[in-house]
């Protein structure tokens, strides 16, 4: 059964472009909303408010009559505190009341591996493991973990927090751990707005890859199965990667560059990305043609070279999906 109203935000940026044509067919009305303008057309069932988050009032009246809200706006990056502060601190927590005002169900909150970033990769995390931020983001992603368990303990607010760790093209050895595809960020925020009861929940963002570095299982009741693998990049990126450095924290820590990064500065900087990862649609390397519609989609020829039982977790053997 679709949902009365779906609010989306942060839909100008680049996870939140992936996520509006997909939010629009759950719901009566997308209401998608971002503080820069959406440069791309808006989908069938979508209305666009160009907003700041910080802004309670205008936050108050975007999320009237909602259901459920998937936030993902805010400052994507490392930044200096006071730019932090005003929409990753007071933005969430204007969205977590003004939810509770307007009675919405549940909140799907893009929460960062940054939250535990410094805990070593020799550590196995799961969804118990402590904070341990990277940086003035990391702290933020805290605070909206921490407040979306407070929401939940006193006012009954749900709240389903996806630890993401890198949703971008797989370019460098860390990512062989950390992606997270396109189309797996699809079907984990599905799951997390399908799902009947989460009460508050975390559920690490990645994709079924070989050599992820986290444990989901206390999450498995969403029925998240990841349908992509990293791993089909193993062997290209082995033969461009320098040598492994096992004092290098950079390579040592769950929060990658971020872990050596000055407070205030760019982490994704140091990652070598493109500031907007939509050159190639990195969704489904493993299993799809990238640029075809989703129903349109086929195998893609690389899947072969996985073994059988590889290229069957890949193509999706939870029911679920």
């Amino acid at each position: 059964m679709k949902l009365k109203k779906i609010v989306l935000t942060g839909a100008a940026g680049r996870l939140g472009g992936y996520l509006r044509a997909p939010l629009a067919a759950k719901c009566a009305e997308l209401v998608s909303t971002d503080i820069a303008p959406l440069t791309e057309p808006l989908v069938e069932g979508e209305r666009f408010i160009q907003a700041d988050l910080a802004d309670y009032a205008n936050m108050s009246e975007i999320i009237d009559g909602a259901d459920m809200v998937v936030h993902f706006g805010g400052h994507p990056d490392e930044k200096p505190f006071d730019d932090i502060l005003h929409a990753n601190i007071v933005g969430c927590y204007n969205i977590w009341q003004a939810a509770h005002k307007a009675g919405v169900r549940r909140i799907v909150y893009a929460s960062s591996i940054h939250a535990v970033g410094l805990h070593p990769k020799t550590l196995a995390i799961n969804a118990e493991t402590p904070h341990r931020p990277d940086s003035f983001y990391g702290l933020a992603k805290c605070f909206a973990e921490d407040m979306a368990k407070l929401y939940w303990d006193k006012k009954g607010l749900e709240a389903v927090c996806l630890r993401i760790l890198s949703c971008a093209q797989v370019t460098n050895a860390r990512a062989l751990g950390s992606w997270l595809s396109y189309e797996d960020l699809i079907h984990l925020v599905e799951r997390s707005i399908d799902t009947p009861v989460t009460g508050f929940t975390v559920v690490y963002g990645v994709s079924g890859n070989d050599r992820a570095p986290v444990d989901n299982s206390a999450a498995t009741f969403l029925g998240y199965c990841p349908r992509d693998n990293a791993e089909i990049f193993a062997d290209e990126i082995f033969a461009k990667a320098p040598a492994p450095n096992p004092l290098d924290p950079d390579q040592m820590m769950h929060g990658g560059p971020f872990a050596t990064t000055d407070l205030g500065e760019s982490g994704v900087a140091k990652l070598g990305l493109s500031p907007d990862d939509t050159s190639e649609r990195n969704c489904c390397r493993l299993c799809h043609i990238c640029t075809a519609e989703p129903s349109n989609r086929q195998p893609h020829p690389i899947a072969i070279k996985l073994s059988a039982e590889k290229t069957a977790f890949a193509f999706g053997k939870c029911s679920a999906r």
